[in-house]
C-alpha cells in the first residue's frame, strides 16, 4: 500500500536509526502501531479499539513468539517517525515493502500481498476505456507493461485520479502517469467520497480497500482495468521494524513462516477479505 514522508524526514529518521543501535533484549511485550483506518487490513471499532485482519494476525504471531501484544493507533503520515522514536516496536498497517522504506527501517518477511486497482463511477465512459485488454500487469516486466501504461495515460488524459497521500499508488501516479492530475487524500475513504460526488474521475488503491469503499456505496462505483503488481507497487505487506531490532525481526519471520505454512494467514485473510492474500 503506502509510501512515506519527505527526503528531509527520511534523512532525519536515518540519523535516528544510526544513533539508536542497541543490543538484543528479552522480548516480553511487543507494541504494534497501526493506522486503524484501512479496512479490512486494520480499522477502529465504535469503542476506539483497533480491529481487522492485521490485529487478528498480530495476536496469532505474538502467541507464537510467546509475547504479549499491545496495539497503538497512529495516523499514517507519522507512522515511521513514531516507530523510530520508540512509541512502539513494530508496524502492522498494510505497509508495503519497498526499497525506499528499507533505507530507514527493516521489514519482516511479507505476510500479505494484493494488487492495486482503479475504480470509476458506474456508467462513466472510463469504465469502458480503462478495460485495457489485460487482467494483470507486472510492472517489473516493462516490455508488457509499457503498452498498457501508454493506453492508460491516454485514457486518463484530462482526468483526475484520487489516491491516499504518501502511498505506493501516489508513487505509481508520479512515475507512470505524471501528466494525469493526481489529487491526494488523508484517507482513501475521502477519495471515494469525492469520486462518488464527481469531484474526481477515478480512484486508485489497494484492491481490498477500494472494494471496501465500493461496498459502502453499493452500485455507485465499479473496479476497472488491470490489477497492477510489482515495480513501485512493491513486494507485499510486511512488519516494519527499527534497524536495531534484528532479534525481533527474526522472531516475526519465524512466526510468519509458521502462520503461512499451517494456513492461518489464508484462513484469516479469507475471513476478512473474502479471498486468500497469502504471498505466493
Amino acid at each position: 500500500m503506502k509510501k512515506i514522508v519527505s527526503a528531509l524526514a527520511l534523512g532525519a529518521m536515518m540519523a535516528v536509526a544510526a544513533a539508536g543501535a542497541a543490543g538484543a533484549k528479552e522480548w516480553k511485550t511487543v507494541r504494534i502501531g497501526s493506522e486503524g483506518a484501512y479496512p479490512p487490513w486494520n480499522a477502529t471499532d465504535t469503542s476506539g479499539k483497533l480491529i481487522g485482519f492485521e490485529v487478528d494476525l498480530a495476536n496469532d504471531l505474538c502467541k507464537r513468539m510467546k509475547v504479549t501484544c499491545e496495539f497503538v493507533a497512529q495516523d499514517w503520515d507519522g507512522i515511521i517517525p513514531a516507530l523510530q522514536q520508540g512509541k512502539y516496536d513494530a508496524i502492522m498497517s498494510a505497509m508495503t515493502i519497498t526499497d525506499e522504506r528499507r533505507k530507514v527501517i527493516d521489514f519482516s518477511a511479507p505476510y500479505g500481498t494484493e494488487p492495486s486497482v482503479f475504480a470509476v463511477p458506474t456508467g462513466s465512459p472510463l469504465a469502458k476505456s480503462l478495460n485495457l485488454g489485460a487482467d494483470r500487469i507486472d510492472l517489473n516486466d516493462q516490455a508488457k507493461a509499457k503498452p498498457v501504461l501508454d493506453k492508460l495515460a491516454e485514457a486518463l488524459k484530462g482526468k483526475s485520479v484520487g489516491v491516499q497521500v504518501s502511498t505506493i499508488q501516489a508513487d505509481f501516479m508520479d512515475k507512470h502517469l505524471s501528466k494525469v492530475t493526481m489529487r491526494t487524500y488523508d484517507k482513501i475513504d475521502n477519495a471515494g467520497i469525492d469520486l462518488n460526488s464527481g469531484r474526481v474521475d477515478a480512484m486508485f488503491g489497494d484492491r481490498s480497500v477500494v472494494e471496501a469503499v465500493l461496498k459502502a456505496t453499493p452500485g455507485k462505483m465499479v473496479v476497472v482495468g488491470p490489477n497492477f503488481i510489482g515495480g513501485v507497487i512493491g513486494e507485499g505487506m510486511g512488519v516494519g521494524l527499527r534497524k536495531d531490532t534484528a532479534d525481533l525481526k527474526a522472531m516475526f519471520d519465524k512466526a510468519i513462516g509458521e502462520a503461512l505454512k499451517d494456513g492461518t494467514v489464508k484462513k484469516l485473510s479469507t475471513q476478512h477479505f473474502g479471498y486468500d492474500i497469502s504471498p505466493k
